[in-house]
């Protein structure tokens, strides 16, 4: 397995999967605006423009018919583009919903947790990271058989230990631990599976951890595809397209029905395989296990951008 030298920026690229509770800058809101909906941002770079305009397209057919004879009780739906933007719809006091996306599933529930049960119950998300069930799935396909997975959870993924027991073997990881104490209690697990927390996977642990399996011969699962290029073994992964049909269909059934869906983790994705590790790992890769998929249905021809306002 070879470190390149972009290991720094695919941790950065990793640090943004992970996301930031704190010392964001005041976020803006997005130009976009129309009807009963609005896409709010945090800040104005490439990828958040592109993630605004192709949005933008993929609601615009819900809200183009959205009357107030509807039964929502709650008429403005705001679409919050990573934790900046979710911080700054929270802060609102609106009587609204909220839909974020490409924010992980610790850094929503750590800003959503002071608010009060009735206004709580007016935020949903479509996560940034992978679904854990789906990741499992993706083991069991590299391995050809059902993997002994374990994984380490921080302080910020500690409320998914129901979720993954029994299935995986879990170990608990607190800050300042010594990761490698961590990882010789995973000497019977075949892969580990990796999530976004900022204790465990930060710059200091993460190329211990990918060294560490990898003289193991366990592969590691990652939660980004940039993970993969550094030296994990496979994910899962949502382009930005992936993300936003799943927010326009929990949108599209609001408007239709007036409930607001739980949060959710990414229901459409792809597979990246680094196959150099899986090599090294002696795994024959299948073309299953590649094509691992479950893509958004081919979508109807979305509105050009130059017929956007009203």
């Amino acid at each position: 397995m070879i470190f390149s030298r972009t290991l720094r920026a695919a941790l950065a690229a990793l640090a943004l999967c992970i996301g930031s509770t704190a010392g964001a800058q005041s976020p803006r809101d997005d130009e976009i605006m129309g009807y009963r909906s609005q896409i709010i941002t945090g800040d104005d770079s490439e990828v958040t423009r592109r993630i605004a305009e192709d949005l933008y397209k993929r609601l615009l057919p819900t809200f183009a018919a959205f009357r107030t004879e509807l039964a929502q009780r709650h008429r403005m739906l705001y679409v919050a583009i990573g934790p900046t933007a979710l911080r700054d719809a929270i802060s609102r006091r609106c009587d609204c919903v909220v839909i974020s996306a490409f924010t992980s599933s610790q850094v929503w529930r750590s800003l959503t947790s002071s608010l009060s049960p009735g206004r709580a119950a007016r935020f949903s998300a479509v996560y940034a990271e992978p679904a854990p069930a789906d990741q499992l799935r993706l083991a069991a396909l590299l391995y050809g058989r059902p993997a002994r997975v374990g994984a380490i959870l921080g302080r910020e993924t500690a409320f998914l230990r129901p979720t993954l027991e029994p299935d995986v073997d879990v170990q608990a990881f607190a800050p300042g631990e010594d990761i490698n104490h961590v990882l010789n209690q995973m000497t019977r697990a075949e892969a580990l599976l990796a999530l976004p927390d900022g204790d465990v996977y930060n710059p200091e642990n993460v190329r211990n951890i990918l060294l560490s399996t990898y003289r193991r011969k366990q592969g590691v699962i990652g939660f980004s595809a940039d993970m993969v290029k550094v030296g994990a073994l496979a994910t899962t992964y949502s382009e930005i397209e992936d993300i936003n049909t799943q927010v326009a269909e929990v949108a599209a059934h609001y408007v239709a029905t007036g409930e607001l869906a739980p949060p959710q983790f990414p229901h459409y994705f792809r597979t990246v395989v680094n196959e150099g590790v899986a090599r090294s790992l002696d795994l024959r890769v299948t073309k299953e296990a590649r094509s691992f998929a479950r893509l958004p249905a081919r979508a109807a021809a979305i509105p050009d951008a130059a017929a956007r306002r009203p």
